[in-house]
């Protein structure tokens, strides 16, 4: 057999039914192979490797499989970087395979920088953002670098793996009855009961009067969302997720009360500034969640962290906060199964309390694109995938979407990587073959613009929406706030300028749309009620702003536009004097 015809046999045995890659002279034999068992699984020609990256991702976020994405030596591989450091900070699950020149090609040892034409040590590039890279050099390896990589990309904290194949070990015949596996000592994680660690959180829930549930992404990379909806039903506590994780909850869920952070729910801040106890689950609480100044983050309250990664236990948030090292999946079925969690009304007055918060301060930042983006998530199905860009189209989905119970929401979270909705968008289609609705900026959509080849090519049901301020918006608004307003860069007439996204659309074929007056929710309900892809182009003044936003060295619960000191000196006080 094959070695390439290998690779992709492994593949389908695990599931995987769509990978994404660019053809190069490096990977020919491995993309002869996907041909081969092309009735059993797809490889997708993207049209920048990027792209490429960025669609496997967007199907790890979604399948919770890991998405596999291929290229070829050299400017192929390289790339691939920006995905694979994307799929490592979001705790994503891929495999990437790139091409590498035949081994006796090979610089070595040589003190060379480059013997074979693309020769890349695409491996040591890749090192640090992903959790195990090697380059195979023995054709005999290939099922235990395979089953390795894979257990690898799926175990514990999910990411990325690399493998790098040169091509006469790509082309190689092997005897896969020959072939030794990979074996792997059991994670004490998967095996053990968490029955001290269900007893801490419980003993710390029965003595809090406020406490508070933080959210992360890490539910959902877990598949866990379901089982987490069903827990917070029964222990009737408050939610806040993180921004990235604000599909663990529906947003009409009597519990979810936003996300918090730089960009967060002003509800969701006070909440925090006002608990006891906070239980955060899945998430690494970076400086945009906590703010610069930790020690004034949420003063008054006990930290429990819920971790599978022991690594971002040195990262303390709290001086005397309690890290619980679990695999959530096991956790949250042992704690659904016990009656002691619980609990009827014992925090009925801090939910109160939370609802008046919410009450208070939700319209305050109300601009319109949050009552457009308010407005489009009413007209997405249920079941749908949405992804985002980076910039404010990002935060305005995360503060104003709706999201429904089974929906997912995908963002390049802690790497921030513009251009990520529309590939994203791709490889999240391929996993669910649900509809998918893809917001971007007008800076984001010509990151990777290519890509809508790719989806008029395969007619996907894909609605593109792009809110085109003209400008960088959020750069903007930082050179406003700390530059004198020299808007340097960053809008049309000082170097920056954006193109007719109609007429681009069209020539690739795509139905188009225009909004410009944004209360048009006629219109809306004409695009998404038809089947297939569509680009809905909405105008808006280049001074576009995203607020709440926190200052430097501020608490979390004061963003800017301050409030009036008032109302904030009697929503922080005691739920006592609310009255």
């Amino acid at each position: 057999m094959k070695l390439s015809d290998y690779i992709v046999s492994f593949l389908v045995q695990k599931k995987i039914t769509d990978v994404f890659g660019y053809p190069g002279g490096m990977v020919i034999h491995l993309m002869d192979s996907f041909d081969k068992y092309k009735d059993f699984i797809n490889a997708h020609v993207c049209y920048h490797e990027q792209g490429a990256s960025f669609c496997a991702c967007g199907y790890g976020q979604t399948a919770n499989l890991p998405g596999v994405a291929y290229a070829t030596s050299g400017p192929g591989a390289t790339n691939l970087i920006t995905g694979i450091a994307n799929a490592f900070f979001d705790s994503i699950p891929c495999i990437f395979i790139t091409g590498q020149v035949n081994t006796y090609e090979s610089k070595g040892d040589l003190q060379v920088r480059q013997k074979g034409f693309q020769e890349t040590d695409i491996v040591s590039i890749v090192n640090s953002i992903t959790k195990y890279s090697v380059q195979i050099t023995e054709a005999e390896r290939i099922r235990y670098e395979l089953e390795k990589a894979f257990f690898i990309s799926m175990d514990g904290r999910p990411g990325p793996v690399l493998l790098d194949l040169p091509m006469n070990i790509q082309r190689a015949e092997i005897d896969p009855e020959k072939l030794p596996g990979y074996s792997h000592s059991p994670d004490p994680k998967h095996t053990y009961d968490y029955f001290d660690e269900m007893e801490t959180i419980l003993h710390e829930l029965t003595q809090a009067k406020k406490p508070v549930i933080i959210a992360g992404a890490g539910i959902r990379s877990a598949g866990m969302t379901q089982k987490f909806e069903q827990w917070i039903q029964k222990v009737k506590i408050p939610v806040i997720t993180t921004m990235i994780g604000i599909d663990c909850i529906p947003s009409d869920s009597l519990y979810c009360f936003g996300f918090l952070g730089t960009y967060g729910h002003r509800f969701a801040n006070f909440a925090l500034a006002k608990c006891d106890l906070i239980i955060s689950i899945g998430s690494r609480l970076d400086c945009r969640q906590t703010g610069n100044d930790k020690t004034i983050f949420a003063e008054s309250a006990k930290l429990i962290r819920i971790e599978i990664d022991e690594g971002e236990a040195t990262n303390k948030i709290k001086v005397d906060e309690r890290l619980l090292l679990c695999d959530i999946r096991k956790l949250l079925t042992a704690i659904n199964s016990d009656d002691r969690f619980k609990f009827q009304n014992r925090y009925e007055s801090w939910l109160d309390e939370c609802r008046f918060l919410k009450l208070q301060l939700s319209d305050i930042d109300n601009e319109l694109m949050n009552a457009l983006i308010k407005q489009v998530s009413s007209y997405i199905p249920k079941n749908a995938v949405i992804t985002t860009d980076v910039g404010q189209n990002q935060v305005w989905v995360a503060q104003s979407f709706q999201v429904k119970s089974g929906q997912k929401v995908l963002f390049s979270g802690g790497h921030g990587a513009m251009g990520y909705s529309l590939p994203a968008a791709i490889g999240a289609y391929y996993a669910s073959k649900w509809p998918v609705f893809s917001f971007n900026g007008d800076g984001g959509l010509q990151m990777n613009i290519q890509e809508l080849q790719f989806i008029v090519r395969d007619q996907l049901d894909i609605k593109i929406l792009v809110v085109n301020n003209h400008s960088l918006g959020m750069i903007r608004h930082f050179q406003e706030m700390y530059l004198d307003s020299n808007f340097v860069q960053t809008t049309s007439g000082s170097g920056y300028t954006t193109p007719d996204f109609c007429k681009v659309a069209a020539a690739y074929g795509l139905k188009v749309y225009t909004i410009t007056d944004l209360g048009d929710c006629e219109t809306l309900v004409e695009i998404f009620g038809c089947a297939g892809p569509a680009l809905i182009q909405v105008l808006c003044q280049d001074k576009t702003y995203v607020f709440p936003k926190l200052s430097m060295g501020k608490p979390i619960h004061d963003q800017d536009p301050l409030l009036d000191r008032e109302l904030f000196n009697r929503l922080i006080i005691d739920e006592g004097a609310l009255n």
